[in-house]
């Protein structure tokens, strides 16, 4: 602001504040210091109307919470991402050798879907607090606790918020004034203190020409302000998400201040008396012209009934009265595309039935306003009650795109078309599964993340493929494809015991895989009685002493072992366990009856159970189950993550002894670094189990593709979706549907190119298969 008879000498003494602090608190002016805080979107497009209503009342609620003496500043800016750094943050380093080409050719993909995204544009709010106080320490004071409440109040509907520091602060001000990128913002408090400059310093453009009526230039871009004039009688909760889906230069600034609630009713009742004096003069003037005293014009009955119902609902319904400065500041590289952007604005704001006006002579008070520094020194404001604030929501849909090595593509985000690029391990719980009926790219899903977390992390991978869909993409990128069948050489333990654990508590965990291993081939109408299952015990910890004693390879048991054991024990119950063993050990389906002969050190291991045969098709889907058991336990000394694919996933949850054993999994798993994820297209058959709700509250991570009628209505049931979000896994195409990362439900789709290698072996569409052969 230009102070009266004083003269600007630099565009420094034109930033309207005194001091930065490194905690981010900003001394304006006089009496009055500010804190801003950063904060997250919600999913509130896609929420039910139920879920809607609740975000609105909290969020009416949260606006209630200020009292007169705050001040409230939303920002809302939406700017050109920095797209080189955002292909650097994308961009796949694995120190890995011979992963080279796969490598290149999914950064590729990567970068085309980027450039097809709308991430080119980067959107950030803001929510700048100010307060009076005598001095710093007394306004640090207040500051950190209506941070505190700012942040457990929108934490409570599922915003996350935090204070920003002043150099992050600064970064934003640089940002706006110089039209640079956050990352590129050149400072620290060392340089503050070493070359005596002030923050000002960093921050202030060129020049500030403020000399135009209705725009500005700060640097080497133009600019203006306008303010928008709230003329509509409701207003859509959709106005805010509308302008900044506008693909330019935004800043959009609410400035808020409540009105104390006895002074709102003087100035309520205040209007009410004259609008009531209004009415008597028009009668008066009725009667000396002879009309009917009772037709008053229309405007001031409508005045008139809108100024009760004010006051009713102030007094009755928890209302308050906010003053409010609606500001829109564009920012472009020259005038054409500035008065072309703006005229996009308007087109926007008439669509919401309101009026977009320039800040006549007042441009540099409006881009002071338009950084989160917490003041705007004009006269225009509208007075509107807490709903009136609240319909300006802030909230259209999260976003899921982080940066880090063990981040994953997902898709677009069906709405924003931004990158959906997440890691699964910064969930609390990163177990997951993939859904989707025949046709939904459900297998093309689960090739697509296991080659990218493949080449870009250092993550071990299992993968147990009971219909041979990935060995071949398995194959090519040098994993390791190992058949097990009746007809294979190949074979696995199921009495393996990792080598770094001779403990007796991992004899017990193996003593209770080997109870269900025994319960699921005795047949699934024998289940164990408990003296069975105390026999059994009593046999495996007997078998296994040997290698407790002398931890070494021979001297792991193998099923025959056991059945030798029970022999000896020799009761009726124990015979009747061995009867049930004999072909497993001597007869036709002695598969797992041998000590493992296979080199599993590659980081990659598909089992391919294709032909194992119908009747050891569960019984070889637990027995890699507890393969990736011992895995995980070697991988969790040395703080490494190992990722388990589970395909045709409803097969283990049909049966009490193996939904037991993965539910144990699905809760244990994270704990020792473990990844799990369930593949199906069986829906149904995966809700019949009872063991579903357990892995649903289990898994954090959900991959949904296109859905039967009958599934959806399950599913929504106990996922909670909303029927605006189920459209998008009803009759989606392939590639299509929904992904549940957290709190967050997003629409995806997953159009990946064709013309790639990995492409032609990650499809499962025979026509492309046959055509690629």
């Amino acid at each position: 602001m230009i102070l009266p008879n004083k003269k600007i000498i630099s565009a420094q003494e034109t930033i309207p504040y005194a001091s930065m602090s490194s905690d981010g608190i900003c001394h304006v002016r006089e009496k009055l210091y500010t804190k801003t805080m950063s904060f997250d979107d919600i999913s509130y497009r896609l929420a039910d109307d139920k879920t809607q209503k609740d975000i609105f009342d909290c969020y009416s609620h949260f606006l209630n919470s200020f009292d007169d003496s705050i001040s409230l500043q939303l920002t809302f800016i939406s700017k050109p991402s920095n797209l080189k750094a955002l292909k650097q943050k994308i961009r796949i380093v694995n120190s890995n050798a011979g992963f080279e080409y796969i490598q290149k050719e999914f950064s590729e993909m990567l970068e085309k879907q980027l450039e097809k995204a709308n991430d080119g544009f980067q959107k950030q709010k803001f929510i700048t607090v100010g307060i009076k106080a005598n001095n710093k320490n007394d306004a640090t004071t207040k500051l950190y606790r209506i941070c505190s409440d700012i942040s457990s109040q929108l934490n409570s509907f599922g915003v996350k918020a935090e204070p920003i520091n002043g150099k992050t602060r600064l970064a934003l001000f640089n940002s706006c004034f110089n039209n640079e990128y956050d990352e590129s913002f050149n400072f620290s408090w060392e340089l503050v203190n070493k070359t005596g400059y002030t923050t000002k310093d960093f921050i202030a453009p060129s020049v500030f020409d403020f000399r135009e009526k209705n725009s500005f230039k700060s640097g080497n871009v133009c600019g203006s302000v306008s303010f928008v004039d709230i003329t509509a009688s409701e207003l859509s909760d959709s106005f805010l998400s509308d302008l900044l889906e506008l693909d330019m230069t935004l800043y959009i600034n609410l400035h808020i201040k409540a009105v104390d609630r006895s002074e709102a009713l003087r100035l309520v009742k205040r209007k009410i008396t004259d609008i009531d004096k209004m009415k008597i003069d028009e009668q008066k003037k009725a009667v000396r012209s002879g009309y009917d005293m009772d037709i008053l014009p229309s405007d001031i009955n409508v005045f008139g009934v809108s100024a009760k119902n004010l006051l009713n609902d102030i007094e009755q319904n928890n209302q308050r009265l906010f003053m409010i400065s609606f500001l829109i500041m564009n920012i472009a590289p020259n005038m054409r595309k500035l008065n072309s952007n703006i005229r996009s604005v308007k087109i926007v704001i008439q669509k919401h039935n309101c009026i977009l006006k320039p800040l006549d002579f007042e441009q540099e008070q409006g881009l002071m306003a338009s950084i989160p520094i917490g003041i705007f020194d004009s006269d225009i404001k509208r007075t509107i009650t807490t709903n009136g604030a609240a319909i300006l929501i802030p909230f259209n849909i999260r976003e899921a795109f982080n940066s880090g090595k063990d981040c994953l593509y997902y898709g677009l985000n069906a709405i924003t078309n931004n990158l959906i690029y997440a890691d699964r391990k910064s969930l609390k719980n990163p177990n997951g599964l993939i859904l989707g009926t025949p046709g939904s790219g459900k297998s093309f899903s689960a090739k697509r993340e296991i080659s990218n977390a493949y080449i870009a992390t250092d993550d071990d991978i299992v993968i147990c493929d009971p219909e041979a869909e990935y060995c071949s993409l398995v194959s090519y990128i040098k994993g390791q494809v190992i058949k097990i069948s009746q007809n294979s050489n190949c074979y696995i333990n199921p009495f393996d015991i990792s080598q770094k654990d001779t403990t007796e508590n991992a004899v017990l965990l193996k003593t209770d895989f080997i109870l269900s291993f025994c319960e699921l081939v005795l047949g699934e109408n024998e289940k164990l009685s408990a003296s069975a299952k105390s026999i059994i015990d009593k046999a495996v910890r007997n078998i296994y002493v040997p290698y407790i004693e002398n931890p070494i390879q021979s001297n792991i048991p193998v099923l025959e072992d056991l059945y030798n054991e029970l022999l000896s024990i020799n009761t009726d119950e124990s015979k009747q366990i061995t009867d049930g063993l004999e072909m497993y050990v001597h007869g036709s389906l002695n598969l797992f009856n041998h000590r493992t002969n296979i080199d599993v050190s590659n980081r990659l291991v598909c089992f391919d159970i294709k032909d194992i045969g119908k009747q050891l098709k569960k019984a070889g889907m637990l027995v890699i189950q507890d393969f990736v058991w011992n895995r995980l336990s070697e991988n969790r000394d040395n703080n490494k993550s190992t990722r388990y694919y589970i395909d045709e996933f409803h097969l283990l949850l049909a049966d009490e002894q193996t939904a037991l054993y993965s539910v144990e999994m699905w809760k244990r798993f994270r704990k020792w670094g473990g990844i799990p994820t369930g593949i199906t297209q069986n829906v149904k058959s995966l809700l019949a189990s009872r063991e579903i709700e357990t892995i649903f509250e289990n898994s954090d991570f959900i991959y949904m593709l296109s859905q039967a009628s009958g599934d959806r209505k399950i599913l929504k049931k106990h996922l909670n979706i909303s029927e605006r979000q189920l459209k998008y896994v009803t009759n989606s195409k392939e590639g299509e549907g929904l992904i549940f990362f957290g709190d967050s439900i997003l629409p995806f789709v997953d159009n990946f190119p064709k013309n790639t290698t990995l492409y032609k072996y990650m499809t499962t569409k025979p026509s492309e298969v046959n055509a690629f052969e």
